[in-house]
């Protein structure tokens, strides 16, 4: 699992012996951030939450709602009612997606520590198949909240422009192309993600990735919020 600056440190020494041809990308990008997420229930509905909203909109949601239910309590969220959670700022769409969520790990269909350690492919079906989470929301989860080591977001545009201009391209490559050159990272590709964000970040800044407040979607430096495939 990526938790803390040892990981990043360690995951960087195998990606980097496995892929020498980076080495150039990490020494532009310099330090890679160490930014993660709340773990288990409380990060999936955070991430939940940050979907298709402004970082700014979607904390002030997670913290009107945390302030209303124990966000680590899926039995508490069943049972807080449509008043609390419209109330919180959940349109019904996400209201029926937290509550699809809470009954998942109630049932004890969803097991956290099972999705850190499972297969990238494995886990991130699993996330899918619950109504409301899509690819995107489930990568971001694994990667910033379960600290999942095999996991690359491939229609990220900030990861797209990085790892075309790392090749040397003048175009942005298209998400089947990224995924599949993503695979030769494997089974780091969770450090070659943050590599490229890092890279990313001092492409359109021209200067040191900032230490951003850690969020639970990819940093995005050109508009200081977060991107993903359209």
């Amino acid at each position: 699992m990526i938790r803390t600056e040892d990981d990043i440190a360690r995951e960087l020494r195998a990606l980097l012996a496995l892929a020498p041809a980076l080495q150039a990308v990490a020494d532009r990008a310099g330090p890679i951030p160490l930014r993660v997420s709340p773990p288990g229930l409380r990060g999936l509905v955070g991430t939940m939450i940050g979907q298709q909203v402004s970082r700014a909109s979607a904390d002030a949601i997670l913290t009107r709602l945390g302030t209303l239910v124990d966000l680590d309590d899926a039995a508490a969220i069943r049972g807080a009612g449509e008043d609390v959670l419209r109330a919180a700022g959940l349109s019904r769409a996400k209201q029926r997606t937290l509550l699809a969520i809470a009954e998942a790990v109630d049932r004890r269909e969803l097991d956290f520590v099972r999705l850190s350690r499972a297969a990238p492919d494995e886990a991130l079906a699993e996330l899918v198949r619950l109504p409301g989470i899509g690819p995107w929301t489930a990568e971001c989860f694994l990667l910033f909240s379960a600290g999942h080591v095999d996991i690359f977001p491939a229609g990220d545009l900030a990861l797209r422009a990085a790892l075309g201009h790392a090749l040397g391209r003048a175009e942005r490559p298209g998400i089947r192309a990224v995924a599949e050159h993503a695979r030769s990272f494997a089974p780091h590709r969770s450090i070659a993600a943050r590599l490229l964000w890092a890279f990313y970040a001092v492409l359109v800044r021209g200067g040191p990735t900032p230490a951003d407040t850690p969020g639970t979607r990819p940093f995005d430096a050109e508009n200081q919020g977060f991107t993903k495939a359209t």
